[in-house]
């Protein structure tokens, strides 16, 4: 049973509206965000997504990491980028086999989520997910580059 509301969870975050991400803190260049933030933030900065995502183990072929990474080795990468988001990097943990970290830059938080929501409904999404479902739990991290960052 955990297997299914995992992947139901990680199925409903990939296709939440517009209005459920609208109350979320902004993140890009200095002038998007609260002064708190915005006086070590570079002007020009990007909107930053680091995600883990820790697959649970495989069943009999079913799920796990080497699916996980199967699926964004296929399309999954390609698929965010036809919509918008760069794709930075990715990354298997050395200290969780289980855990692919990946990092997408947007122009803004706006973008993110006009990315996301294309994502959401693109039929190569949904035909890659059934393809290779695999159980996860996700974390994710919003940041923006500080003035002093190479990477902006």
């Amino acid at each position: 049973m955990p297997r299914i509301i995992l992947l139901s969870v990680f199925a409903l975050f990939c296709t939440l509206p517009a209005s459920a991400q609208q109350n979320a803190e902004p993140c890009g260049p200095a002038a998007d965000l609260s002064e708190d933030f915005s006086k070590n933030v570079d002007a020009g900065s990007r909107c930053f997504e680091l995600r883990m995502y820790t697959a649970e183990p495989a069943v009999d072929g079913e799920g796990g990491i080497d699916n996980l990474h199967q699926r964004f080795r296929e399309e999954e990468v390609a698929i965010f980028e036809k919509h918008g988001a760069e794709v930075v990097a990715v990354w298997q943990r050395l200290d969780n086999p289980n855990t692919l970290v990946w990092m997408l830059a947007y122009r803004d938080r706006a973008h993110r989520q006009e990315v996301w929501e294309a994502f959401a409904a693109d039929p190569a999404w949904h035909a890659l997910r059934e393809k290779y479902a695999v159980p996860l739990s996700a974390e994710a991290y919003m940041m923006s580059a500080t003035d002093y960052s190479k990477l902006k």
